[in-house]
């Protein structure tokens, strides 16, 4: 499945993210030099209706056209393109691009046998550093993501914002497969569509093209907002759910995404349950233990939160939902910093 070029295709460059299935067979890794040897890695289109990753590259390397040598070697994967052609997360059949990463709980497959390949590949070539550009379906600040509570880690996720998010759970993810092989990250840019998550990516990306070196020295208490993810939300499979008043069993605020990094208190309203219980969601943990009434409590059909959280990624794409999850549920970590 995976194609891999040691230069830019032509024309790949004018290519919207729903036109390159035109240009590329399928998902590719392209190598390219760079002043400094030892690459970075960039992901995009782990999703493919997340299209920030591959406008923010493609106006990058337009400024590196006409034989300017970049900062430093650079080896891009591209991802989910035929799910890109369809403006779909993925496609009927296909495994999520981003849950199927060396590490995953996933079942085999062609996806999972090709990331595999991709790791294995860039094992070889060392990378500098790995970068993972995603949008997002709700309201939700720009935001970086890392899965080791390690300095060189927290200063690249610092670059892009203040606002870190450390987790453990989903497994399979990209920037969990390479924290293995280099400091790693993962970007969360906005909606779709939004110019300034394109333009943030853009300079970001930039400025790791441009790093020497990953600093050492711990990140100070003041420097960060750090977050922890301690569980994930989803709507059980049989239970029929939605934002309007009607047949569904679990009808939920229709301003939920409004929720997102806010820290609301106990007795929270989510939504309405009818004719269900608490396993109308499914809650688990970091070590996949389902915690639902931890979290969450019904009291006369009202579901509210059991305790003082933090979501993160509420969304309100009933698509992105029943393929993905409702939310995160995050709580303030910055008093582990100490463990850099």
């Amino acid at each position: 499945m995976l194609t891999q070029y040691d230069h830019i295709p032509d024309g790949l460059l004018t290519l919207e993210a729903d036109q390159l299935i035109g240009q590329l067979p399928g998902p590719s890794l392209i190598h390219l030099p760079g002043r400094k040897p030892q690459p970075l890695f960039v992901s995009v289109l782990m999703h493919g209706n997340e299209h920030v990753g591959w406008e923010a590259i493609r106006l990058l390397l337009k400024r590196y056209q006409g034989g300017k040598e970049l900062p430093r070697s650079l080896s891009l994967f591209i991802g989910n393109v035929a799910a890109a052609a369809e403006h779909k997360r993925l496609l009927p059949g296909q495994s999520d691009y981003n849950r199927v990463w060396p590490g995953c709980q996933a079942a085999e497959s062609a996806e999972r046998r090709m990331m595999a390949q991709v790791v294995d590949l860039m094992r070889e070539r060392k990378p500098f550093a790995s970068v993972d550009v995603h949008n997002n379906t709700g309201l939700n600040p720009h935001y970086a993501c890392v899965n080791k509570l390690d300095s060189a880690f927290l200063h690249l996720a610092l670059l892009f914002s203040r606002t870190v998010v450390y987790f453990l759970r989903p497994k399979g993810v990209q920037s969990m497969a390479f924290a293995e092989l280099c400091p790693s990250v993962t970007l969360e840019c906005g909606k779709v569509g939004s110019a300034h998550g394109v333009e943030h990516a853009l300079e970001y990306l930039e400025a790791c093209l441009h790093l020497a070196e990953h600093p050492q020295h711990p990140v100070a208490h003041q420097d960060i907002d750090l977050f922890h993810t301690v569980a994930q939300v989803k709507v059980a499979g049989d239970t029929r759910f939605g934002f309007s008043p009607g047949e569904s069993e679990l009808v939920f605020d229709p301003d939920l995404d409004h929720m997102n990094f806010r820290e609301l208190p106990a007795g929270t309203l989510f939504g309405w349950v009818n004719g269900r219980g608490i396993e109308a969601l499914d809650v688990r943990d970091e070590q996949g233990a389902e915690v639902a009434r931890d979290y969450f409590q019904i009291d006369d059909g009202q579901l509210c939160l059991n305790r003082s959280v933090m979501p993160s990624m509420l969304t309100k794409n009933l698509e992105v939902i029943k393929q993905d999850c409702l939310c995160y549920l995050m709580e303030r970590y910055t008093a582990h910093l100490d463990q850099q």
